[in-house]
């Protein structure tokens, strides 16, 4: 994609092919499903179908991170774009582009936005989100990137001086020593003084935290099955969803939720493509995805660690999720 405007331009860089993702998925089923206990990363719910029941999940009544980010959003943009006196708008995890909204039109009205640098894995999403955002701010710079911000932050466009936006929680499906790596890798990958914009969900009521992962309408149920529909298409295997419960458990000695697909019977299967037979006992959990719950007394030193030192702090009046900026 690469379109002329009279003020403006926009580009996508494809840092991320399908066969990196590909091989990517080879590596992690081969990995997580021979491992014990058996684990998958949660980046593999998002294909089409996953996308949507995501969509419908932040839409239940249950779950309150979206709304409440959104809200924190609307609320501190204006605060947001003022702090960090950013030139670029760079989003880890892009989607839709459309919280990203608020940040846009607050930097605009700030008078220092010139370049907004959308990043997400898929192309698909990013051409789509890219017309859109060329139609509704034609004089902004639109430098995209098919990237994977756990190998490419190093390689991504800065045309200018950037504020990096990681929101909705993302951060905490890394376990603590990835997270480690990945704070660190974002700070050596920033230029001094850009910024870093994070959205993290709060402790809370484990009550709470459990139905936002386990809805009544079984949506969430839907969205981690989903998992087994994409290794059955991508890696010609032939697992029965049908087969997998879903369950959400609360670890409270590491204040995250972890999603697990519970198998219903003993399972005999096989992934044809990685000539891989996959096993389950009767009972036998696949963990799906971690999601960590943040305290802002154990965030913060970990930004520092990384050499991102925390300036501000947004939150809603109920203290759910927060907006962290930080100082490269």
């Amino acid at each position: 994609m690469s379109t002329d405007h009279a003020s403006s331009e926009a580009s996508l860089d494809v840092l991320l092919t399908p066969a990196d993702l590909r091989a990517g998925l080879e590596t992690d089923a081969r990995a997580g499903l021979s491992a014990t206990p058996k684990w998958l990363p949660p980046k593999y719910f998002y294909d089409d179908r996953g996308s949507k029941l995501f969509e419908d999940i932040t839409r239940l009544p249950e779950y309150y991170q979206t709304r409440t980010e959104h809200a924190i959003l609307v609320a501190s943009s204006d605060s947001i774009a003022e702090v960090a006196d950013a030139e670029a708008l760079l989003e880890l995890g892009s989607g839709s582009s459309e919280k990203t909204r608020m940040l846009l039109n607050a930097m605009t009205r700030s008078g220092g936005l010139s370049a907004y640098v959308p990043v997400d894995v898929s192309a698909g999403a990013l051409e789509d989100a890219m017309t859109g955002l060329r139609r509704d701010y034609p004089d902004l710079d639109l430098h995209g990137a098919v990237a994977d911000f756990d190998h490419h932050l190093d390689q991504l466009p800065a045309p200018g001086r950037r504020l990096i936006a990681l929101l909705g929680g993302t951060l905490g499906n890394y376990p603590p020593e990835q997270r480690r790596v990945f704070l660190a890798n974002l700070a050596a990958a920033m230029r001094p003084g850009e910024t870093f914009l994070l959205g993290i969900d709060l402790v809370k009521d484990p009550s709470r935290l459990m139905t936002a992962y386990d809805d009544a309408a079984g949506v969430t149920a839907e969205f981690n099955r989903n998992v087994i529909t994409v290794l059955n298409r991508e890696l010609d295997g032939d697992l029965d969803p049908g087969d997998f419960e879903h369950i959400a458990l609360w670890d409270a000695e590491n204040e995250w939720i972890e999603m697990r697909l519970r198998a219903r019977r003993p399972i005999s299967a096989c992934l044809s493509a990685l000539d891989l037979k996959v096993t389950f006992d009767e009972g036998e959990q696949l963990r799906t995805e971690i999601s960590a719950k943040f305290r802002r007394e154990r965030i913060e030193p970990e930004l520092v660690a990384a050499g991102l030192h925390p300036e501000r702090w947004w939150t809603d009046p109920a203290g759910d999720f927060a907006l962290l900026l930080a100082r490269r």
